[in-house]
């Protein structure tokens, strides 16, 4: 292990190990290069527009054993494709194929997918310009586009 450098004039040499030694933390390198923005669909931003393209069953992870109800869109910003989950329960029957929808990040642990769905990162929060809450609670009805 090497000394660190101590002295009169052992100042610049600390700094400039300081600032090599950064970029082995991978989540200074995310931060400095933005990594995130740039991987991610939405491109940082918390919601976005997107048509539906299809609607699709996954598969729950192991030890579940249920077909979760998700929606195959095609984002409206920047024509990226991603897998959308439709929560509550009979939520998926009150979209139609070209739809738009609004979807946001679900938000799980580390940004990443949560609980039992893979590779799924993003939620349907509005069809149409309305709630998809308020549409699978009764509340309102469908609007026509």
């Amino acid at each position: 292990m090497a000394k660190k450098s101590n002295g009169l004039n052992a100042a610049k040499k600390l700094k400039n190990k300081r600032k090599n030694f950064q970029w082995a933390d991978s989540k200074y390198v995310r931060r400095v290069l933005n990594l995130k923005a740039k991987s991610d669909p939405l491109q940082g931003s918390s919601q976005a527009r997107a048509i539906v393209i299809e609607k699709r069953q996954l598969e729950a992870k192991q030890p579940n054993s249920a077909m979760r109800k998700c929606v195959f869109v095609q984002l409206i910003k920047n024509g990226r494709q991603v897998t959308a989950f439709c929560p509550r329960d009979g939520a998926i029957k009150k979209i139609d194929e070209h739809d738009e929808v609004i979807i946001e990040c679900i938000g799980g642990a580390n940004g990443r997918s949560p609980g039992d769905l893979p590779g799924v990162r993003w939620k349907v929060i509005k069809v149409n310009d309305q709630s998809l809450d308020a549409l699978v609670r009764g509340k309102i009805e469908k609007g026509r586009r």
